[in-house]
């Protein structure tokens, strides 16, 4: 067994502490997820109706096509009860994931709208905080047993701490009698139902991708969305009307923007709302027979940009599918040989995202900063500063790497091209821990590879007229021809000292060899 040589964890670095392998293991051996729903089963269902609850969490974040509201709306309908919602305020979860300040914003400004929706309809928001992690379920308990609530709905969320946090919340619902019901609102299928021939959960993409496709087209009923709830009636209205008054959260002094032209600029970027996100998704449509060509052109800006409305729920993906399905001749076949090539290369990065939450809750230690393969966690580190402060600003001395790192600098975007790129050079070519890049993202979907990108081919293949780098370095905006993509070996000593650009921090071949072999000696003989 190789014998783990522990790095200093430096207190300003809180995002490298993690699980050890042996814990992770221990997780996936014994899933929360599989506690969840054998608790969400055995509850008593014949809890008699009396005021409906749906507990908005920050990746559901509309009131169109949400199933657990649709459901939660339609059982107090039934019973012609109240109807309320909620959402829990924590700046100490915001801190705990790495939340932006953009991102953060994003999910204030959409619950503002989202309570101005639901007032229309009668139906409250409310607005709860709780000061600590560990106060978020007893926060939402006693809202509920002060509210007299009977039934609670929330949508699945599928890292581990939201699933124990769902596990702590049905232990109190048995004691306190009331009823808890999930659904499952991310994904078009619902994860852990694809598999393999020995009833596994599909891990590997290509295989998953087929038979998800195969799966939508022989039931297009998959993506049906549900309307918005109905109002509130009369009756029902008067029992909840001291509710109406509640004001929506700010943004902790840490998650604010660092200036007024920031904030508005990142809105402008990002708008928030339902029909925001919508809108953005019919004008992608309407050019997507592009995608399939410029996709990985980061200059031709020909990507949906919907990941923000995505992330946080303000669009489902049934809906953007069908805007997709109407384009594609009406047909739920998304597959190579039924679809357009824009169309089935687009469908295709939304199988990506189910495939990742299938294998988050088929392998649940993915999301306690532990890599897919434990063994990576074995890799030593450098221990270097400022290499990553150079990575973070964008002065590496590699444009395309660069470009990327100044984009999300100033659009709180990256390109998914420059997304593998960046994230190579991080932690392939520094060799500095992808948990401070995971963390700079605040991302749990990055995962380390042994892929060590060359970012000047990569550049001369997916920027061929340097267009990307030369909108993002101003510097290098008076390069002619292909020396943009190396300035630094391409262009005379003199000519490049002229340009202001500082030339390469490490020098990529030396760096690249130097990594694979870090790699293979350090996951060689580890056993996690």
């Amino acid at each position: 067994m190789a014998k783990r040589k522990e790095p200093a964890t430096p207190i300003e670095h809180p995002e490298l502490k993690h699980p050890s392998t042996q814990r992770a293991k221990e997780v996936d051996g014994d899933t929360p997820y599989n506690e969840l729903k054998e608790l969400l089963e055995s509850q008593k269902t014949d809890r008699q109706v009396e005021v409906v609850l749906h507990w908005f969490r920050s990746k559901d974040l509309r009131i169109y096509d949400n199933r657990a509201l649709h459901d939660a709306a339609e059982t107090a309908k039934e019973a012609d009860a109240p109807l309320i919602c909620a959402y829990l305020h924590c700046p100490a979860e915001l801190n705990w994931h790495g939340t932006s300040p953009a991102r953060t914003d994003f999910i204030i400004k959409n619950l503002q709208l989202i309570q101005q929706e639901l007032k229309e309809l009668d139906i409250p928001l409310v607005f709860l905080e709780a000061s600590e992690r560990n106060k978020i379920v007893p926060t939402i308990v006693d809202f509920i047993k002060d509210n007299e609530i009977s039934h609670v709905f929330a949508n699945y969320e599928y890292e581990v701490d939201e699933l124990r946090r769902d596990l702590k919340l049905l232990k109190h619902g048995s004691e306190e009698k009331f009823q808890v019901a999930l659904r499952h609102d991310q994904t078009v299928v619902e994860p852990l139902t694809i598999l393999t021939g020995s009833g596994k959960p599909m891990k590997v993409f290509t295989p998953y991708h087929k038979a998800w496709c195969a799966e939508v087209a022989g039931d297009p009923t998959l993506l049906d969305t549900v309307p918005a709830p109905s109002k509130n009636s009369s009756n029902a209205k008067k029992k909840v009307v001291k509710l109406f008054e509640s004001k929506a959260p700010k943004a902790p002094k840490e998650k604010q923007f660092v200036s007024n032209e920031e904030r508005d600029r990142i809105r402008n970027l990002w708008p928030a709302g339902h029909k925001a996100g919508i809108d953005r998704m019919q004008r992608f449509v309407d050019q997507i027979d592009n995608y399939a060509a410029t996709r990985s052109n980061p200059a031709k800006n020909s990507t949906s940009r919907m990941s923000p409305y995505f992330a946080a729920g303000v669009v489902s993906v049934r809906e953007v599918l069908q805007l997709v399905k109407k384009y594609n001749g009406n047909s739920a076949d998304f597959s190579q040989s039924a679809a357009d090539p824009g169309v089935y290369g687009w469908v295709r990065e939304i199988v990506f995202r189910e495939l990742y939450r299938q294998t988050l809750l088929d392998t649940p230690h993915m999301s306690m900063s532990m890599p897919t393969n434990l063994k990576f966690d074995f890799v030593h580190w450098e221990d270097d500063e400022e290499g990553y402060k150079r990575w973070e600003e964008g002065t590496l001395g590699v444009p395309f790497v660069d470009a990327g790192m100044r984009q999300i600098s100033t659009e709180k975007y990256m390109h998914n091209r420059l997304r593998m790129n960046v994230s190579s050079y991080l932690y392939c070519n520094l060799l500095i821990n992808y948990r401070r890049g995971e963390r700079f993202f605040a991302s749990t979907g990055w995962e380390p590879s042994y892929t060590v990108f060359n970012p000047v081919s990569q550049a001369e293949k997916n920027d061929p007229d340097g267009e990307y780098i030369r909108k993002w370095i101003p510097e290098l905006r008076g390069v002619k021809g292909k020396a943009v993509f190396d300035p630094y070996h391409r262009l005379p000593k003199e000519e490049f000292e002229k340009l202001g650009y500082p030339a390469p921090y490490v020098d990529w071949s030396e760096t690249k060899a130097r990594a694979i072999e870090r790699f293979k000696s350090d996951m060689r003989n580890a056993e996690p």
